[in-house]
């Protein structure tokens, strides 16, 4: 049971963490937040605890001044971006608000502190493959017919045709591999819900020879087994890790030249914008696409379009002069 101090008692750090410990196992996601979320807000908050025990400072004791002073620190010392001090501030803030509730401090000192604006053209960070480019890209997988030819041609195909993010990929179990009607998906957890990735038929006949690879092996395809496994490692047949699956595809980007070019770096993440820039390149509804990559606010999806809409509807074409 927490212990809250006595009144008009200044609260420790340790009674300051342990409420906040019980914050986000009860309040986070509903209660349901991911491994990776709660993991994330621990790793903030202890940095924003050091920041104190090196400014001298008790947590518990902390103005808005001294919020300012550690964005500050952020923005000049650390060289965060933006966005990177928007996330750690947002943590903060809660960190002080699940104080506030238990009555443990008067006021947040966060609130209203606000991270530096994004200077950056949103679409920026948009790096994907042109569609010539990822039919090179999957055919870099050799068609020998092995577990993990097949595993890779699988995994790639649908982070860059489909979108999902790579810890939805990780996640996924055998049991989520569904069926509705002739179709296969692939139910996933994303940040804030669970979706069914539509597989077209030639990526579900890749998947299902997959699994039968799997079967064929000897291993007991349990619901519970991971979709994605290490193989021929001394981790094989152990649930492919976020690092793992991004070593797969930086080695396929790497092999087929892919991976750098002037102006461009691209990442595991850019096949999920591969896949969202190409679909409404190709016609796909706005909608729709924001079904498939189970984008919570029609915002993000746009930033897709508006990336090919830059290129190929540039006024400067219309204009017709020769150089």
């Amino acid at each position: 049971m927490l212990v809250s101090p006595t009144p008009n008692a200044i609260a420790t750090t340790e009674i300051l963490l342990a409420i906040f410990a019980d914050f986000l196992n009860v309040d986070v996601g509903a209660g349901d937040a991911a491994y990776d979320t709660l993991k994330t807000y621990r790793r903030q908050v202890r940095q924003f605890i050091n920041w104190c025990d090196r400014a001298h400072l008790n947590p518990a004791e902390a103005t808005k001044e001294d919020i300012k002073r550690y964005r500050h620190w952020m923005i000049h010392t650390q060289n965060f971006k933006p966005a990177t001090v928007g996330l750690k501030l947002s943590v903060v803030r809660r960190f002080y608000q699940a104080a506030a509730d238990r009555g443990l401090i008067r006021f947040n000192p966060a609130n209203g502190v606000k991270p530096p604006r994004e200077k950056r053209d949103p679409a920026e960070r948009i790096t994907y493959l042109e569609q010539s480019e990822v039919e090179q890209f999957l055919d870099a997988v050799p068609q020998d017919g092995t577990l993990k030819s097949l595993r890779d041609k699988t995994l790639l195909a649908i982070m860059a045709l489909e979108g999902p993010r790579t810890v939805e990929l990780h996640r996924a179990n055998i049991r989520d591999v569904v069926r509705q009607g002739n179709n296969l998906g692939i139910r996933v957890e994303g940040k804030r819900n669970i979706r069914i990735v539509p597989l077209t038929p030639a990526i579900a006949s890749v998947l299902m020879d997959y699994l039968d690879a799997r079967d064929a092996s000897g291993e007991a395809l349990k619901p519970s087994r991971p979709l994605f496994i290490a193989v021929g490692n001394r981790a094989g047949g152990n649930r492919l890790s976020r690092r793992g699956i991004r070593a797969i595809v930086d080695r396929y980007l790497t092999q087929t030249s892919l991976k750098h070019s002037p102006g461009r770096t691209i990442s595991t993440h850019s096949l999920r914008h591969t896949a969202g820039t190409l679909a409404l390149r190709s016609g796909a509804e706005l909608r729709q696409v924001q079904d498939l990559l189970g984008h919570a606010d029609p915002r993000t999806t746009c930033i897709y379009a508006h990336v090919a809409d830059r290129w190929e509807n540039n006024p400067a074409l219309r204009l017709g002069i020769k150089l």
